[in-house]
């Protein structure tokens, strides 16, 4: 401490005195931030020690310093190691800590991984688990899925239908509840259609089969045809399931649908059929009363040729080509003309 030699030297203070008890503090203010640290840290770094979790204490400190919660850290790593888990799987604290840092959920992560080796039929690995659940799946829900395939209805419960309704080829209406047996696909579980995708595929295909079907009594007698066909489809394609099984709840009959649209049918052609009758009447209606306007035509026309008669008589009397004797004669015959007329007239009245 050479540069607080002549500090203390202005208090007549003895240097040789000073330098250890200098010393001696700062050894002991470190002691105490160490044993503070230490205390701190104690019974996480013990636990660590104790089960071979390979995280020190400075390890510990880190974490403090990278903001990251060595609790969460430590404990699951510890639960990876009870579980046989080693750093050759992936899980380190390194890679805890960064799964923590872009707000993972960790301990979520690390059952998951454990739940997968003890059912030793899903492979899973850290890697994968970590991106599934910063996805936002929850990776440990697929991983049972996949040990415990759950079951779907369809039609949904949410859809607020209770049946699926479809109609056979020969016009009869069944209604159908159906279980889709499915298993989590951890492979497509990124990026993969939910069970939404899986209802309305499922409820397409078999609206399809018992269309395709020649009569609802086959799809009566067989309902397991409708299973068959759905699955054949691979409705499962590029979702984030696996169909196990497809299987028929309930199967009703309804109304012959059939049968009702023929009868619309009908009616329509009938109501058709009236039209087409009513134009007819009209355009024979308006044939009438333009043959009636011709007629009336037609005498109007007569009558004013006989308006020209006595005008041309009257210019035969002048011009003496008509004497009175022939306009005598000629009187006569209209008369007899119009009691023959008359005679003819009465006889058909009789």
């Amino acid at each position: 401490m050479p540069h607080f030699l002549p500090f203390f030297a202005l208090f007549g203070a003895d240097t040789g005195v000073i330098v250890p008890i200098v010393v001696f503090a700062i050894l002991v203010i470190g002691a105490l931030i160490a044993l503070a640290v230490f205390a701190r840290y104690f019974r996480l770094w013990i636990q660590c020690v104790t089960t071979r979790a390979q995280i020190g204490i400075l390890d510990l400190l880190g974490m403090t310093f990278r903001k990251v919660n060595p609790t969460i850290i430590v404990r699951s790593k510890i639960m990876a190691v009870q579980a046989g888990l080693d750093d050759s799987t992936g899980i380190t604290s390194k890679n805890l800590e960064a799964h923590y840092l872009a707000g993972g959920n960790v301990p979520m992560v690390i059952r998951a991984c454990i739940a997968a080796v003890k059912a030793k039929i899903v492979d899973l690995d850290f890697k994968q688990a970590a991106a599934i659940d910063l996805a936002g799946r929850n990776v440990l829900e697929a991983v049972q899925t996949s040990v415990y395939p759950k079951v779907i209805d369809c039609p949904g419960v949410d859809s607020g239908r209770q049946t699926l309704d479809a109609v056979a080829k020969d016009g009869i209406q069944l209604k159908v509840k159906a279980r889709v047996t499915v298993r989590a696909n951890l492979n497509r579980l990124i990026g993969g259609a939910t069970e939404e995708t899986i209802i309305a595929r499922v409820g397409e295909g078999i609206v399809s089969a018992i269309g395709s079907a020649a009569s609802h009594k086959d799809v009566l007698e067989n309902p397991d045809t409708i299973s068959k066909a759905v699955l054949a489809r691979r409705m499962d394609a590029q979702t984030a399931y696996e169909i196990v099984s497809i299987d028929i709840a309930d199967i009703d009959v309804g109304t012959n649908i059939g049968a009702r649209l023929q009868a619309d049918q009908a009616e329509a052609d009938m109501r058709v059929a009236q039209a087409r009758a009513e134009g007819k009447r009209a355009m024979e209606a308006a044939k009438e009363q333009e043959n009636i306007a011709s007629i009336e035509e037609s005498r109007a026309r007569v009558v004013e040729a006989e308006a020209e008669v006595p005008k041309a008589m009257a210019d035969a009397f002048r011009s003496s080509r008509l004497g009175i004797m022939d306009y005598y004669k000629l009187r006569n015959i209209q008369a007899d003309t119009e009691m023959r007329k008359s005679i003819a007239g009465n006889g058909k009245s009789k």
